[in-house]
């Protein structure tokens, strides 16, 4: 396990780095169905969990987090794999504990929103904390140095999850985020500062917002948390382009159609890398200490927060460097006759005069 933890290194001014996003990366790559969003990849391809793992370390996260996001009890019931529910949470936590031993990172276990919180549901209410308790012992007995609790749009689930990892969590640290969309409150109606403030009285290590919305519409909800919340806060957008008019990426239309994007055709509303770069930028300025992204997440997103929080990973040596490119390269393309004539013909197409 790693030497140093969440809290302790939080705790020496540090800020830590979680790359999100594993769902959507894998449905984008073909071994995840979008719909259901249950990560049979964990038990059907094990070695691309790995390479995942891998492949954002190399960008720059400071945790491995095992992918048993919607690996719970209600979602593996929908497909009829109940029976798979252990085997898959013990891989998943199994080959997140590898790779953050093998590069030093911090390994955390995962719960997340079940879909049948009823505010008042005591039977609701006692069926989650039956789906966390397992959930969270399987963590532990994994050698987790975290549990995570994410994606609750109620802040009683929220609670619950807290409540599941302080009693059973046997003192690993929590980190409970929630989901903002298009209202500032909770589904069961809560302002999030309010509710991220609730969350760190009942005792969670860190509190934030992940998912729904993407860098420009959760900037506002953030900088609101950060002067209520006295501890650690957790920024985790989607990278797409959310507006004003249009606050999540569940509610992105086609700019051409006019149609939904959501689940299926989002790709066209994608932030760029100098987006991330420019919301890692200003959740810095605002002292957010916990950072990373969400659904729609990749490596080449996440190398920028990272340069931005002052890291060179590994994946740096990689960066872009336009100088070197023969047709944009401001003093390389002089090298060659054919430059400007290339560069007029992707950019402005053919002179007229």
């Amino acid at each position: 396990m790693s030497t140093r933890g969440l809290v302790e290194r939080l705790k020496n001014g540090e800020c830590i780095l979680n790359a999100e996003g594993y769902m959507w990366e894998f449905e984008r790559r073909g071994y995840l169905k979008a719909g259901a969003f249950i990560p049979e990849v964990v038990l059907e391809k094990p070695e691309l969990i790995r390479q995942m793992h891998l492949e954002f370390v190399h960008a720059g996260t400071d945790v491995v987090e095992a992918f048993t996001y919607y690996g719970h009890r209600e979602k593996l019931r929908l497909i009829g794999r109940e029976d798979d529910l252990e085997k898959l949470n013990r891989i998943a936590l199994k080959i997140a504990r590898e790779v953050a031993d093998e590069t030093g990172t911090l390994m955390a276990g995962g719960i997340c929103n079940t879909g049948i919180y009823v505010v008042g549901d005591e039977e609701a209410s006692d069926k989650i904390r039956a789906m966390f308790k397992e959930q969270v012992e399987w963590a532990v007995e994994e050698k987790a140095d975290f549990i995570i609790g994410e994606t609750f749009n109620d802040l009683g689930e929220g609670l619950l999850a807290l409540e599941a990892i302080k009693k059973y969590g046997n003192g690993v640290p929590a980190v409970i985020t929630l989901t903002p969309y298009i209202p500032d409150e909770t589904t069961d109606d809560v302002p999030f500062p309010e509710a991220c403030r609730r969350l760190e009285e009942a005792g969670a290590d860190v509190v934030g917002i992940n998912c729904g919305r993407g860098p420009r519409t959760m900037l506002p909800l953030l900088r609101e948390i950060k002067k209520v919340c006295q501890g650690p806060v957790a920024a985790m957008p989607v990278p797409f382009r959310t507006t004003d008019d249009h606050r999540t990426f569940q509610s992105l239309l086609d700019p051409e159609t006019g149609k939904s994007l959501y689940p299926l055709d989002l790709a066209c509303a994608m932030c760029s890398r100098s987006d991330i770069r420019q919301f890692a930028t200003e959740a810095k300025e605002i002292g957010i200490e916990y950072i990373g992204l969400c659904c729609g997440n990749a490596p080449n997103y996440f190398r920028e927060i990272a340069q931005v929080y002052g890291r060179q990973p590994e994946a740096s040596k990689y960066s872009p460097d336009i100088s070197q490119s023969f047709i944009f390269g401001e003093k390389i393309s002089k090298k060659y006759s054919s430059s400007d004539k290339l560069r007029q013909y992707m950019v402005s197409g053919k002179s007229t005069k």
